[in-house]
Parts: C-alpha cells; structure tokens; sequence
C-alpha cells in the first residue's frame, strides 16, 4: 500500500459464497474474529480489514499517510487484490462511515449496504461527543476531564490531541483509560477496568488514531456523509441503529436515511451502540439472511 502501510486481513467462511467486506469502527479500534459472528459461514465469504495503523497492520499506531481518503483506496485496492467484482460492504459507526464514502465512490463494485449506527462525523456529532452528552453522563465525563486537565467540555478534543501528541506515556495511558470508560458509558455497556501491560498500549495506538481522525473531522467536507448517502443510487441499503444509541444518536441515521430514499432504516428497540447486544446480533443476523435471498447477491 501507499505510505510504507502493509494492510492485514482475514477471510472466513464459504471461499465461494457471497463477498462481504467488513469495515471496523474506531477509528483505530481494528477488526475482531466475533465481528463475524453475524455472517452464515456457509452462505458467506467474509473478508475482514485492519484499517492502517490498526490491529496487525503495520506500522502499527502510524499516523503518517493515514487518512480516510487512503482507508478508501486500501478497500479498492484489497478487492482487486482479491479479485472480487462486487461486494456486500457491512460497517458500524465509523465503519459505516467508510461504507458510504467508499460505495458512492465505487459504486460498480458495490453490491449492497448493510450499515449499523453510521457515525455522520459532523461539528454537530462531535461537539455532542466531546461536549453536550457530559451532560447526561456526569461522572465519566468528570474522569475524562480530570485525565486530560481540562475542567472545560469543549476543549477536550485539543486537549487529547496535545496528550496524544506530545504527552509521556503514563499521560497517554491515563487518557486512554478514561477515554475507554467513556465510551463504554455512552455506548451502554457496564463499567470496566480498562486493559493493562501490552492491551493498554494497544489501546493508547488506538485513541492516538482516533484522536488523529477527529481532530481533523476525518478529512470530510460538511455534511459529506449525508451527500455521499444520496449518491448512492439503487443500491440496496439497510440502516441499522439502536434506539439508545448515545454515541452516534439515532437522529443521524434518520437523516442519512430521508437522503437515501430506496433504503430501509430499522431502529433496534433495546440496544445502543453495542454490536453485540443481543438485539442488534439479531438484527444483524436477520438483514444479512435478507442480504443474501437477493438473486442478485449470488457469487459472479
């Protein structure tokens, strides 16, 4: 890949099923084997990415030469690579975001859309981020602050950045324990001790990424990601959001959805943004079964 990036992935499933590419969210937080657990190993060949920098990709934390515009040509690339003339694109939160951008670009190559809790990466989704959900989650959003010595909401991302950028190791690693518990706060999933020893220096990797990507509204133009839902065509697309979802609230996929005027939204009564509530499992499950009865889902 371009950069000096060596892009990882993995495939499982039916070598002869229906391709499905699997983009994680984060940014940064790489892919896991359970983000399969959604597919039929038999009905799909499931190809999943590590974004650059992240999971086994390598450099691994590299900021250099990382960023949505490179993530997009990795995928087109990884599919000539691959030799697959269209694919099932599925992604979450941020995930979804690179779904959308890289299937208005490429439509052609594009079969279909499954997208769970699209991140639409706006000053409104970021300032409600980092700033007006303190509101409603006081006590994580106070650790958070403490972490980074900022007793003020809206300038937690500059902070972070100048953490991120410039702070020693047990500053990062402060920060990302409290940036882990408050996202697992707003995304509806009990209280945990974040990593140690080599997962919390992964972890660091991973807020770094991230922290990289938001502090550059990820390189998109305003509203790109609602612009890019209209382009999408006929494309089949189904929307996916749980009902509680505090990191990327429902409101956003109702918008993307009024763009994309063929495609289906479901809101998941019972779930936030955790992929694997077993709500959302269910959802998934039951739209990738949808996905693959299409006659034109059928391998080339």
């Amino acid at each position: 890949m371009s950069g000096g990036h060596r892009i990882a992935y993995t495939q499982r499933g039916n070598p002869a099923g229906i391709a499905a590419v699997v983009f994680h969210g984060g940014p940064g937080s790489g892919s896991s084997p359970k983000q399969a657990c959604f597919f039929d190993p038999a009905v799909y060949r499931i190809i999943q990415v590590d974004q650059r920098g992240c999971g086994l990709s390598e450099p691994a934390g590299e900021l250099a030469h990382n960023r949505t515009q490179d993530l997009l040509a990795d995928a087109e690339a990884l599919r000539g690579h691959l030799g697959i003339r269209r694919w099932l694109v599925v992604g979450g939160s941020w995930g979804a975001t690179l779904a959308v951008l890289y299937a208005a670009r490429h439509p052609a190559a594009v079969s279909g859309l499954l997208l769970r809790a699209l991140f639409l990466c706006r000053e409104h989704d970021l300032d409600w981020f980092f700033h007006r959900a303190a509101a409603f989650y006081p006590r994580p959003w106070a650790d958070l602050s403490a972490a980074v010595a900022d007793a003020t909401p809206g300038k937690l991302l500059a902070s972070l950045k100048g953490i991120f950028r410039h702070g020693d190791s047990a500053q990062q690693c402060a920060a990302a324990r409290a940036w882990f518990a408050w996202e697992r706060a707003l995304g509806g999933l009990a209280a945990e001790a974040a990593p140690e020893g080599g997962a919390l220096h992964a972890l660091c990797r991973r807020y770094r990424i991230q922290r990289h990507y938001l502090a550059n509204a990820c390189w998109l133009g305003r509203n790109e990601v609602v612009t890019s839902c209209a382009r999408l065509g006929r494309l089949p697309v189904l929307f996916l959001h749980g009902l509680h979802d505090a990191v990327c609230p429902p409101a956003g996929a109702r918008q993307a959805h009024r763009a994309c005027p063929d495609s289906v939204l479901r809101i998941v009564a019972g779930a936030g943004h955790d992929p694997f509530n077993p709500t959302m499992v269910d959802a998934m499950r039951r739209g990738l079964t949808e996905f693959s009865a299409r006659s034109s889902f059928l391998p080339p």
